[in-house]
């Protein structure tokens, strides 16, 4: 497959580094030759400097016969119109990522396509819905639907009191069929676990079950569902505006910024908000002084990654039940989730997790990419005569980076077992370590 990349910043350079152990043909373009050198001397791809959403770069790169155009440069205008010429010339699909709601609205839709973009992205939006899922489920880390949520995966990190702490994974699953442990994550390091794995205190655990087990895992894991009624957040941003309006009548909202421009005009922007405070949240005094204590959930949403660290450790020491932490800097992320911060949220993995499904043989519909560090977890389709159906699970020799969770079989989710028989047609979710998709795809074609 053929991917032209529009754009070397933070969401290009993320896909490059994912796309780069693929086998696919990549080629990034930006008009900045000091952002095409750093991946040049990383990552496995070709770089070419210009414009890109010109004519004359565009036709250089041969997106003409290109499979996947991706416009991710900083400016919406730029992307939509890097992906509209790149679709004049002969892109099979294109993707832009936008900065507004207004090219997501369903009923701007038709003229979108017309313009010649197929799929648009919105990293804050992304990034709000994934707040949004937070606050429903207060004990996970992460929690990812697939097919309407016939398959539910969740993250969650267990503490010396979960009933599953010390067991080795062969004994859990013997006794806990509803549950599949599907990838690890202790300390820095991603695992794809195996039967003689021992599940260890402070590990963030991915786990496969459907909806009607979900809630199970609760007790298991030592977990508490808070309900939340009050939720104080740090920084009106994008994500900010977002958040309050998926969430206007489930939350009391509060937004404390330390520009008194913004808090003057949030209400124009934005009218869901009950409450808006100016000053700077990073100061302790300020905090107390809008009552931190009395919310049951924090957000900081600042474009520091490090501010909203600290402050959601002081949330979490003012017994704020649910934090939650924009971390953009994805060097930061193991240290914020080390330090328990309950739910990171980081824009870029987001964005390209979403991109890099598009890549894959299914419905881009229907299917999603969790956004992890390190770690890949896909939705598959199964294409008849695929590789992937020549044998039960236990018998298809699968590599050790990789583990089938999975399927929705005729509309109805299903764990995955060493019996199970993979068919035509089935939607199979796939946990593997980065650099390891293309040995999927391959089972899958």
């Amino acid at each position: 497959m053929k991917i032209v990349i529009a754009g070397a910043g933070e969401v290009g350079s993320h896909l490059a580094k994912l796309l780069s152990n693929e086998e696919q043909e990549i080629i990034i373009l930006d008009d900045d030759q000091d952002r095409l050198n750093a991946l040049d001397a990383k990552y496995n791809l070709m770089t070419m400097t210009g414009n890109p959403a010109t004519f004359q770069t565009l036709r250089e790169a041969s997106v003409g016969i290109c499979d996947l155009f991706i416009g991710v440069m900083p400016s919406e205008a730029r992307n939509m119109l890097a992906c509209s010429i790149a679709k004049i010339l002969g892109a099979k699909r294109t993707v832009a990522r936008i900065e507004g709601y207004g090219f997501m609205n369903p009923e701007n839709r038709p003229y979108v396509m017309e313009m010649g973009v197929d799929r648009v992205i919105y990293p804050e939006y992304l990034a709000a819905q994934q707040i949004h899922t937070a606050l429903e489920h207060t004990w996970v880390r992460q929690w990812f639907e697939i097919l309407n949520g016939e398959i539910i995966v969740v993250g969650v990190r267990i503490r010396d009191n979960a009933k599953m702490s010390g067991m080795q994974l062969k004994d859990f699953a013997f006794a806990h069929r509803n549950f599949h442990v599907s990838a690890i994550k202790r300390g820095h390091e991603t695992l794809i676990p195996r039967g003689d794995d021992v599940l260890m205190p402070d590990d963030i655990l991915y786990i496969t079950t459907r909806r009607d087990h979900a809630n199970d895992l609760l007790e298991m894991t030592g977990k508490v569902q808070h309900r939340i009624k009050r939720i104080l957040i740090m920084g009106a941003s994008k994500i900010a505006i977002r958040v309050a309006d998926m969430c206007k009548d489930e939350y009391k909202i509060t937004v404390i910024d330390k520009s008194r421009e913004v808090c003057e005009n949030l209400p124009m922007r934005c009218p869901y908000f009950t409450d808006i405070f100016c000053g700077d949240a990073r100061d302790i005094d300020t905090l107390k002084e809008v009552g931190l204590q009395n919310y049951d959930a924090f957000i900081a949403l600042t474009d520091s990654s490090e501010a909203n660290i600290l402050a959601c450790l002081t949330a979490r020491d003012a017994g704020v039940k649910k934090v939650v932490a924009e971390v953009e800097d994805i060097q930061f992320i193991n240290q914020a989730e080390g330090l328990g911060i309950g739910t990171v949220i980081n824009k870029k993995l987001l964005a390209s997790s979403t991109i890099f499904q598009l890549l894959l043989d299914s419905d881009a519909s229907t299917s999603k990419c969790l956004a992890l560090t390190d770690a890949e977890v896909a939705e598959l389709e199964v294409k008849p005569g695929s590789k992937i159906t020549h044998a039960l699970v236990k018998d298809l020799k699968l590599s050790r980076d990789m583990t089938l969770a999975g399927l929705i079989r005729d509309g109805q989710g299903m764990l995955v077992t060493g019996m199970t028989q993979i068919q035509a047609g089935d939607h199979v979710v796939v946990f593997c370590l980065s650099g390891s998709i293309h040995k999927v795809e391959r089972l899958f074609s």
